[in-house]
């Protein structure tokens, strides 16, 4: 009888140990899986601030497309120090720097001299996922072109990560609770005499760690969602005219200052008027040469009936090619704003900084209904003015600078980033 007791004691003391271990593997399993999904994470947090102003995964914007960009560099540490500091590379005469570096017409690549290897890995890694291609296509393009699946997929994988999550916890805590079942036939078998089992919706341990984990989600969600407040990227409203950028920008080669010199002059880029649109139009008085015009939703659009609204707001008698005398303004629905204690001054960027107006509106060139492309926040300008290099020599705005000038002549410094000439102080872009 002692010998049969002893027997199923230690068979049941095996059975726990295997499952203690099985548990122990799925935890494991569990944690990886979350470390692999924050690597993910970081890897699009990354791409994001550091290289989707310039560049797309499966497409050449400002620079190549990345997509496959370790199988173009033979050797990879050659590339970490082509994302830290190209310059650099470029002297040492390595073919494919300077290959790239001639393609793109000699222009540099901004330095990211503070990414380590495991964050470049990490961007590597994310450009390599399924999901990633279509979330670089929405920086680029109008939201319903391809972001909104981008955006799906990568929701999926999200989705498919906190489920499987939540699956190894419901086995874990199932695990837990045969290993209390079995401690409890146990302490049958041998005699012991054991307490009566708590209910779940009443173990104290249970409920800290579920109380825990409301509090961390919970504080997640309100911080991501308070953090997004007043900020308006992918804004897209329907203006009373459309008018298409692609056509006017990109078709037709247009200036963006033709329309907007306050942008060139002034703190404001400014509206245009009628006046400024009526100078072409005078004479352009059909759509009939160019591609098919088409809305976010797919509906088609005739150039012309837009063109004979132009008309309509100016007074224009197209007929007897005269004013009417009964032209009003058009009321266009302002997309970028700042908050008013943010000073931003437009021609400190574009004429000082020799910024183009794609750094913060996107590829306005390829866009029909204009969108707002950057979140505009202040974490977003305050990492443009630590890495964008400014046009430092021959620029008479920076001749007090004399330091910087000598640094420079001497090769002490190889450029200067908006970041070095107090460009995130405070005061500079706050009243």
């Amino acid at each position: 009888m002692y010998s049969t007791s002893t027997q199923s004691t230690a068979g049941m003391n095996k059975k726990r140990k295997i499952l203690q271990k099985l548990q122990s593997v799925l935890i494991f399993v569990a944690f990886f899986s979350i470390a692999q999904m924050a690597q993910a994470q970081d890897g699009k947090a990354l791409f994001n601030a550091k290289c989707a102003s310039c560049h797309a995964i499966d497409k050449q914007l400002v620079g190549p497309a990345l997509k496959g960009v370790e199988d173009r560099w033979d050797d990879k540490k050659m590339l970490y120090e082509w994302v830290r500091n190209s310059a650099a590379v470029i002297k040492k005469g390595y073919p494919r720097a300077v290959a790239v570096y001639n393609e793109y017409n000699k222009v540099q690549m901004t330095a990211f001299p503070e990414l380590k290897d495991q964050d470049i890995d990490a961007i590597l890694d994310y450009i390599n996922t399924g999901g990633a291609a279509k979330v670089a296509a929405g920086v680029t393009a109008a939201p319903t072109d391809g972001s909104a699946a981008g955006g799906a997929e990568e929701s999926d994988s999200n989705l498919l990560y906190g489920i499987l999550t939540l699956i190894l916890a419901v086995i874990a805590l199932i695990l837990l609770q045969v290993n209390s079942n079995l401690r409890k036939i146990t302490d049958q078998a041998e005699g012991v005499r054991s307490a009566e089992p708590i209910p779940f919706y009443r173990n104290k341990a249970y409920i800290a760690i579920l109380a825990i984990i409301f509090f961390l989600v919970g504080g997640y969600v309100t911080f991501q969602s308070a953090q997004g407040l007043g900020r308006s990227k992918n804004y897209q409203p329907e203006q009373p005219i459309y008018y298409s950028h692609t056509v006017h920008a990109g078709i037709n080669q247009i200036n963006c200052l033709y329309c907007h010199g306050g942008a060139q002059e002034s703190k404001h880029a400014n509206i245009p008027s009628v006046n400024v649109c009526m100078n072409c139009h005078m004479g352009i008085n059909e759509y009939v040469k160019g591609p098919q015009l088409l809305r976010e939703d797919g509906s088609k659009v005739d150039g012309t009936a837009e063109i004979q609204k132009l008309y309509q707001y100016a007074g224009w008698d197209p007929d007897a090619k005269k004013y009417t005398g009964k032209g009003k303004a058009i009321e266009w629905i302002r997309i970028h704003n700042l908050p008013d204690h943010v000073y931003f001054n437009h021609s400190q960027h574009v004429t000082a900084g020799k910024q183009n107006c794609q750094t913060c509106h996107g590829e306005i060139q390829k866009m029909g209904e204009v969108y707002q492309y950057s979140d505009l926040s202040m974490g977003w300008c305050i990492n443009c003015h630590r890495e964008s290099k400014v046009q430092f020599t021959e620029n008479k705005f920076y001749s007090i600078y004399e330091k910087f000038h000598e640094d420079l002549k001497k090769g002490t410094l190889d450029s200067v980033t908006v970041e070095k000439i107090g460009g995130t102080e405070c005061q500079k872009c706050h009243y």
